[in-house]
């Protein structure tokens, strides 16, 4: 059945071994590539932020930034601008913390 939901993916990996992954269904119908792909770097944003307060929970703190990679030129600008773009109006308003963080 095709319901128009994109699918997410991320890893994170140490080394070279993966310990986190994740690929399913979007919540939402994205309403352009665009918006899905910040919708997954935000998903997977969480995730990581997540991951970090295990990490100090176990007294194992990370101190260097964690890496995220996004293979969208459009996404990328979008997260290191915080002018208002008319374009992504259409965005949820909860998915602005990726500019924040």
């Amino acid at each position: 059945m095709n319901d128009m939901k994109s699918t997410l993916g991320y890893y994170f990996s140490f080394g070279s071994s993966m310990f986190s992954w994740c690929s399913r269904k979007q919540d939402v119908v994205a309403q352009s590539t665009a918006n899905a792909k910040y919708i997954t770097a935000t998903v997977t944003v969480n995730q990581a932020i997540w991951i970090r307060e295990i990490l100090v929970d176990l007294h194992k703190d990370q101190l260097e930034p964690t890496h995220i990679y996004v293979d969208n030129q459009a996404i990328i600008s979008i997260a290191n601008n915080l002018v208002f773009h008319c374009r992504t109006k259409h965005f949820k308003i909860k998915l602005y913390f990726l500019k924040e963080v």
